[in-house]
């Protein structure tokens, strides 16, 4: 399977839910929330780079659990960035 290349859209959106998870992780260690989360800390720091635009649903999931941040919170920062899909 081939999987389609990222649009602008996802990456500006992957970009924005890097940001506010960096900005939840606050005083917190990149370390220190990525093992809570169950991931490496490279892979949170790409995902905080935007360098990871599209992660995972389940690191998601952990990531939202470790910072006590709404799963529906970051949901509704990654679908900002997205258009307004019209129902068929």
């Amino acid at each position: 399977m081939v999987r389609q290349p990222l649009t602008a859209e996802q990456i500006a959106a992957g970009q924005h839910l890097g940001a506010a998870l960096r900005a939840a992780r606050a005083g917190r260690s990149l370390v220190e929330v990525a093992l809570a989360a169950g991931i490496s800390p490279e892979t949170l720091r790409k995902i905080e780079a935007g360098r990871l635009p599209a992660p995972a649903f389940g690191t998601v999931v952990c990531l939202s659990q470790a910072l006590d941040v709404p799963l529906s919170d970051l949901a509704d920062i990654w679908l900002a960035d997205m258009p307004i899909r019209q129902a068929s």
